[in-house]
């Protein structure tokens, strides 16, 4: 056992810290039952209603709290006990999934109440996020730590593979209230993440400093960092691209899978496996980037990686249109996924490793406001565009401005490569 465990620190030098560790461990509990409430939402929602925009109000509700809280978030962040602010948040966080799956196994669930408890988790997640993120130094030191952002994005894109997988029975086994089936199990899934991190201890943790200035005098100091450092600056801006543009996109798996793959006679059953089967897909490319990043996350290999993570999710997008039979539209959406992953991980290192740590709350909620705090528009905009069109014409026209406006900074601003290299 010894050795298995010397062999796993050397080459996943973050689990060397049994604090990381266990919260590692916890953590993919809680995610694989987040992905499975991932994957039945939508389908929920879209069989109550029949509407993509009200895939895309839900995807609105949900990150809607990140534009309003994100910033403010990551100053208050830098003035707390991450571990007990987590701690808080999680079991806010079960709270809210336990009503909704209430809600869902009485039958009485409309789609108010969806974007209510996606407003509230949307909120808790919007404080979370940062916390977590920020967190991870404290538990393994900064040598270790792009290795724990890669198992971080590891464990992320496992659930996302064993989620849907799992879902696809309970709905098939359930076919009345299944969903809240889904959504209860995801309540329970909390309880690994919570109850790990009371034997967690931060041994590398910075004393938590008094706040001696006003938020927007902290605030002002961390973009001011971003001026004077324009490679994290236009790191800022990709993701700001990618979250109003790309990434909704993936909201409409649902679509995907009833309409542009839909064919005459289909059931209830065929469509949630088909459905199933899109997301599946998806974690299988994002954990195959994550695991990857994972074996080998050194500064030779990330300019490259982030072109490619860029490049597969942004044509894969425009490729969607383009494809009408099962097969090739897995194919596509397992090569988004491994896109959206290496970039997204990609960029996260990049601004881990450049912020001092004093700033690191403030930058890193800002990239986040970047990429998820936006993302609610974009998720109307997204939806209003597949209802009124199609999804075959959004993808198309997103995906093409995404790769105007990514490529350029690609081509005109090599210093955003010269900082991953």
């Amino acid at each position: 056992m010894s050795k298995l465990r010397i062999l796993l620190s050397q080459r996943f030098p973050a689990l060397a810290s049994r604090d990381f560790a266990i919260f590692w461990v916890g953590h993919l509990f809680s995610l694989i039952g987040t992905s499975m409430q991932n994957t039945a939402l939508p389908l929920l929602a879209y069989r109550i209603s029949g509407r993509p925009f009200d895939l895309g109000l839900i995807g609105f509700a949900t990150t809607l709290p990140t534009f309003f809280l994100a910033l403010p978030g990551g100053v208050l962040i830098e003035h707390v006990d991450k571990r007990k602010a987590i701690i808080f948040l999680q079991t806010i966080m079960m709270l809210d999934t336990l009503v909704l799956a209430f809600l869902a196994l009485g039958g009485t669930i409309q789609i108010w109440q969806i974007v209510i408890t996606s407003l509230i988790l949307g909120t808790a997640s919007a404080f979370e996020i940062t916390a977590r993120q920020a967190m991870l130094i404290e538990l393994v030191g900064r040598e270790a730590l792009p290795n724990a952002i890669a198992l971080q994005s590891t464990a992320f894109n496992l659930s996302r593979v064993l989620g849907p997988s799992l879902v696809a029975p309970i709905l098939l086994l359930s076919t009345k209230n299944g969903e809240g089936w889904v959504f209860l199990l995801n309540g329970i899934s909390f309880g690994a993440i919570i109850i790990g991190l009371f034997f967690v201890h931060a041994k590398y943790k910075a004393p938590v400093m008094p706040r001696t200035r006003s938020i927007m005098e902290e605030f002002r100091e961390g973009t001011q960092y971003l001026v004077k450092n324009s490679s994290v600056g236009l790191i800022i801006v990709l993701a700001a691209t990618i979250g109003i543009l790309a990434m909704p996109i993936t909201q409409q798996l649902p679509v995907v899978s009833k309409d542009l793959l839909g064919q005459i006679g289909d059931t209830k059953s065929v469509v949630d496996l088909r459905n199933s089967l899109l997301y599946t897909a998806q974690g299988v490319g994002a954990l195959t980037a994550a695991f990857s990043i994972a074996m080998n996350n050194t500064a030779r290999w990330r300019g490259l990686r982030l072109i490619l993570g860029e490049a597969a999710f942004i044509l894969g997008m425009i490729a969607i249109p383009f494809s009408h039979s099962l097969w090739p539209t897995l194919i596509i959406i397992a090569l988004m996924g491994w896109g959206a992953v290496t970039q997204l991980a990609t960029m996260n290192t990049l601004i881990q490793l450049q912020v001092p740590d004093y700033l690191r709350g403030r930058v890193f909620s800002i990239y986040l406001w970047a990429l998820q705090g936006v993302a609610p528009f974009g998720s109307l905009l997204i939806g209003w565009m597949t209802q009124e069109f199609s999804l075959s014409y959004t993808a198309l026209i997103c995906g093409t401005v995404s790769l105007a406006i990514i490529g350029g900074i690609q081509v005109f601003q090599p210093k955003v490569r010269q900082a991953a290299g």
